[in-house]
């Protein structure tokens, strides 16, 4: 009867295991060498009657070279913060963008830009807030992070280091674009403090009030790195000094090795109460959620209800995209070293109706 007993248990731990084991092995897995990148430029009351097509292809365009600038060191073998160094300084050149060139004006008439990057190996990362003179706040963010002990700085400090290091520093014309002022002074007076992307519409303009601002990347590479960075001007009309989400590692930026990594854009302070980028991770890690549903449950049941609007990109360990907004559009793309991509910047396409890139 013991010995019974025993192939019985035997029988069960071995069937249990089995079972385990082809779990494992129907779940997703990155291919070797493989890598992606995934970025954004804002989301918000992107609506298709908003844009000509003059303005669609333009967006498309730098989009696109964004993408290719990212790319094109993954190719090479380059690391994932490269790649996400190299698609954000593209949009920060860009006057289409609210973000380096084409940034917002404050309450004052400055600009006053935020920028994070992080490592998902290390979880190194660097922030600069509140800069008024960096050409390309991002490459600020990778030089806090890999050159001073901090994760963030500020104001005029953040500008002294960047200096010390030969970060390209512009005076304040550089930032000039003259739809950003008539934006400001047709809001200013009456406290509101909108977003870019839903601010008021100029139409027929190729740079106009609907631009939608906070850009960001994310990638992994063929070693399987994560990296993640967002760059932004912030909102039209905002208080001197204030900050919001994207320098602020977890909130509106962060990568992880683990589980993905993550670029967020919309209306910062709700994204910050939820701390909307480590949120999604940790569903994802603890609560096992797929990022489809992790996405889902942080701008659906937790940034709206608030009163919050935006989107989000996230880029697994699998090297799997993902990316939804609870906004009626956002500026979107990927590129795959399987030869998938995309460039979107309307409602969510019915091919990838949560934005999950076909496998």
């Amino acid at each position: 009867m013991k010995k019974t007993s025993t192939l019985i248990l035997f029988l069960f731990l071995l069937l249990s295991c089995d079972v385990d084991s082809s779990k494992k092995e129907i779940e997703p897995a990155r291919k070797p060498n493989s890598f992606a990148i995934v970025i954004h430029g804002g989301a918000g009351g992107i609506k298709r009657e908003y844009f000509t097509q003059e303005q669609q292809d333009a967006y498309a365009e730098k989009l696109q070279e964004a993408l290719d600038a990212g790319y094109a060191i993954l190719e090479k073998g380059g690391i994932s913060l490269d790649a996400v160094q190299a698609a954000i300084n593209v949009m920060e050149d860009s006057p289409l963008f609210n973000a380096g060139k084409g940034a917002v004006y404050n309450s004052e008439g400055n600009q006053e830009m935020d920028a994070a990057i992080m490592d998902g190996k290390t979880l190194n990362a660097g922030a600069v807030a509140g800069v008024n003179h960096i050409k390309n706040p991002i490459l600020a963010a990778r030089m806090v992070m890999d050159s001073s002990e901090h994760v963030m700085l500020s104001g005029k400090g953040a500008e002294i280091l960047a200096k010390k290091f030969g970060i390209e520093m512009v005076d304040s014309s550089y930032f000039f674009t003259e739809k950003r002022l008539n934006q400001l002074r047709e809001i200013q007076g009456k406290e509101k403090t909108p977003l870019d992307h839903t601010a008021y519409l100029i139409k027929n303009e190729l740079i106009d009030d609907h631009k939608f601002g906070t850009v960001g990347a994310v990638a992994i590479d063929k070693s399987g790195n994560i990296a993640a960075g967002t760059s932004t001007g912030g909102m039209t009309n905002k208080k001197y000094g204030r900050i919001g989400d994207v320098p602020i590692i977890g909130a509106g930026t962060y990568a992880n090795n683990l589980t993905c990594g993550i670029s967020c854009t919309g209306t910062g302070e709700y994204f910050m109460r939820t701390v909307a980028a480590h949120e999604v991770s940790s569903l994802i890690k603890y609560k096992k959620l797929s990022p489809k549903e992790a996405l889902h449950e942080v701008l659906f049941n937790q940034i709206g209800p608030l009163g919050g609007e935006g989107g989000i990109i996230l880029l697994d360990k699998n090297g799997d995209i993902f990316w939804d907004f609870n906004s009626t559009g956002m500026f979107r793309g990927f590129k795959k070293s399987s030869g998938e991509t995309k460039v979107e910047m309307f409602e969510k396409s019915p091919l990838t109706p949560e934005g999950r890139t076909e496998r």
